[in-house]
């Protein structure tokens, strides 16, 4: 049964979001936050056909710790549900650093071209992070929120990896504090998984963390503490053996 409900679901996503590539690219001509409103109208739709379909439902705890001003996220990342999940529910613009090459990615990436997020060249080597730094102030200074992964890759439950720098340097450079973000999406969307396993998906935001007054090693290891002492709440059995 969960084959068959994850393969409607598979379908339902190919078939909005061919349409909705092509919404994107005739309302382009828009204003930005008129046009990132009507783009995040998928991944809503997408959380919510994760839910009905294949029975994801999510809750959240500690909306209150999201500031009223600048802040840069960095979140657990385990699955592809997160991604959909931030952009169209954060009560702000989220700004993903993501590579250049997926602008290119036919009906998704058109989309994610016209939010003008955070694309970088990785083949520019050490210039790459300055790109995120330039481009990551601009984004604070319109009043969106750059949302990176700092283990950089999806990361099965139970697992870490070391917290890369990027998103403790961007917040040091530009000033801006720091939300750690824990969930769960992988215990029901694990990476590259076809079958989406049915439950209940706990997304934790932490208390905003000051960047000024602190290296960006003692910051990287303060959101990187938080958050995996986070992942042993959400999911102590992961974590026995510890």
């Amino acid at each position: 049964m969960a084959w068959l409900r994850s393969f409607v679901y598979l379908l339902f996503l190919i078939v909005t979001v061919i349409p909705y590539a092509f919404a994107c690219i005739l309302w382009a001509p828009l204003p930005l936050h008129l046009r990132y409103r009507l783009t995040v109208g998928w991944p809503r739709l997408a959380i919510w056909g994760a839910k009905v379909i294949c029975g994801l439902r999510w809750q959240v705890k500690g909306w209150e710790n999201l500031p009223d001003g600048p802040a840069v996220l960095l979140s657990k990342h385990q699955s592809a549900w997160e991604t959909l999940f931030f952009p169209g529910y954060m009560p702000r613009e989220v700004c993903f650093v993501y590579k250049q090459s997926l602008n290119y990615v036919p009906f998704f990436g058109w989309g994610l071209a016209l939010l003008r997020m955070i694309s970088i060249d990785r083949s520019k080597g050490r210039d790459a992070f300055e790109q995120v730094v330039r481009q990551g102030q601009a984004r604070l200074n319109e009043g969106r929120w750059p949302l990176l992964f700092p283990e950089g890759t999806r990361v099965p439950p139970g697992e870490t990896r070391r917290f890369k720098m990027g998103g403790a340097l961007l917040a040091s450079r530009t000033g801006a504090r720091v939300v750690p973000i824990a969930h769960n999406a992988g215990e029901c969307w694990r990476r590259n998984a076809f079958v989406k396993t049915p439950g209940l998906i706990t997304l934790s935001i932490g208390p905003a963390i000051e960047s000024q007054g602190i290296t960006p090693e003692e910051l990287n290891a303060k959101v990187q503490a938080w958050i995996e002492g986070e992942m042993r709440v959400l999911n102590p059995e992961r974590y026995d053996q510890d």
